[in-house]
């Protein structure tokens, strides 16, 4: 699949995507298949290892935290919008919440590539 975006340099490794233990054990376990950064750190295609486990980079959007829903929190390993708003908010200290932030949605699935 040929995507139209334009997408910039990457900022950071793909190796940095997921790097907390609790939201490596949610993508593991199946739950988390998204991550938001400020950067690029994958282009759709592209593969990283958690553990014994290979993903594969699907797409890449871009969006703002304002779009994010219940359903974007869940899949970003986080019960919902508001603990995942919290959490974000104790994360980074003096970071304000701006519905306009635009960020680079990483949407991820275990790939089949190795066992």
């Amino acid at each position: 699949m040929t995507s139209n975006i334009d997408y910039p340099e990457k900022s950071c490794e793909i190796d940095r995507l997921v790097t907390h233990p609790k939201l490596v054990e949610s993508a593991l376990a199946g739950i988390k298949t998204q991550q938001r950064r400020d950067g690029i750190y994958a282009y759709p295609g592209e593969s990283f290892q958690l553990e014994d486990t290979i993903f594969t980079v699907t797409a890449v959007d871009r969006k703002t935290l304002g779009d994010m829903t219940d359903a974007d929190a869940k899949a970003e390993g986080y019960p919902d919008l508001e603990a995942y708003k919290t959490l974000i908010l104790r994360m980074h200290p003096g970071m304000e919440w701006d519905e306009g932030h635009l960020l680079w949605v990483h949407h991820f699935k275990k790939s089949d590539l190795l066992e």
